[in-house]
């Protein structure tokens, strides 16, 4: 079947080992099923992959790709999640430390069929398009653990969302702005922040600029750039939900001391249940909000489309369509 995937690692040049062609159908244990992939989305985790970040060498080629939309075996309109874990976990699937995502242990979804298990299927309203659902999966359920189970924001509360652009933060404003959030956010580039504000955002800075007012939390998916001034701009007792590091793990100045002198929370934040799934696909139904699609391209073209996130050239999420 027709499938993009990492056919060797590069660190500096992750396209370099990327490979579009012909791959085995998937294999489909006891419990799972296929899904005929209509659209999958870029994440940040399809870059990693290719640089050789959680992937070994005797797992190549691996078909890449966490998120998808398509038909089920029995023809119904689904919306896959993403996250594996081991058949005998029972509790939050994201505290399983055994669990993994699509395109790590088994092939991802950036091809003709993925094989899932069935419990990883949700349905996907009619009137969501198999594109805007492909979005979901990571970079908008990221963002809606983090906003709602994780950050302890309420209607009204302010928060402020790091480096404006990419998939999880536009989701993030959009999302806040839904629930009745004060949005603010930042990014080092002029027309981002511009269109920042058309999203929903209530006002939009320079990176590490001096806010209003402290806020009530911190969405962090930066890291190294920005951390310092995400706690600076943190109320005491606030907490910053942090579930990314795309410029780097390790900050200049950690600010430790006015972590524990003010009591700020460092709350870490990863993916999201299958419920939550569920439930992210419920708001958007009720709200009417949806994705955010910088751009879709044919599968054929996911060079293209990687090599774009690698760069940071997105303001929104890149779709790969049959």
């Amino acid at each position: 079947m027709f499938a993009v995937y990492a056919q060797s690692f590069n660190a500096k040049d992750p396209i370099e080992g990327l490979v579009i062609g012909e791959q085995p159908e998937p294999e489909v244990p006891d419990g799972w099923t296929t899904v005929t992939v209509e659209a999958a989305s870029i994440n940040h985790h399809d870059v990693w992959s290719l640089r050789g970040v959680g992937l070994r060498e005797e797992q190549l080629p691996m078909i890449l790709g966490c998120d998808a939309a398509g038909h089920d075996e029995d023809g119904n309109e689904v919306v896959v999640h993403a996250v594996i874990n081991d058949p005998a976990w029972t509790g939050d699937e994201i505290h399983d430390t055994k669990r993994s995502l699509l395109s790590e242990r088994f092939p991802g979804t950036f091809a003709e069929k993925v094989a899932v298990p069935r419990a990883n299927l949700i349905p996907k309203p009619a009137d969501l398009s198999f594109a805007e659902a492909a979005c979901l999966p990571t970079a908008w359920l990221t963002a809606y653990r983090m906003l709602f189970t994780k950050s302890g924001l309420q209607p009204g509360d302010t928060v402020l969302v790091q480096g404006a652009g990419g998939g999880v933060a536009t989701a993030l404003i959009v999302l806040a702005r839904a629930a009745g959030l004060t949005v603010w956010t930042t990014s080092r580039d002029e027309d981002k922040r511009a269109r920042a504000l058309g999203l929903g955002a209530h006002e939009a800075f320079e990176f590490g600029a001096r806010l209003p007012r402290l806020a009530d939390a911190v969405m962090e998916t930066v890291g190294a750039a920005t951390w310092s001034h995400s706690v600076k701009s943190l109320r005491p007792g606030g907490s910053v939900v942090l579930s990314g590091t795309t410029s780097g793990p390790n900050p200049e100045n950690a600010e430790l001391m006015r972590i524990f002198f003010q009591e700020k929370n460092v709350v870490g934040s990863t993916m999201g249940t299958r419920a939550e799934l569920g439930k992210l696909v419920a708001f958007l139904a009720a709200t009417g909000v949806r994705p955010l699609i910088d751009r879709e391209l044919p599968m054929d073209q996911a060079a293209e489309g990687i090599a774009a996130v690698a760069a940071g050239d997105v303001f929104g999420k890149i779709v790969l369509t049959r």
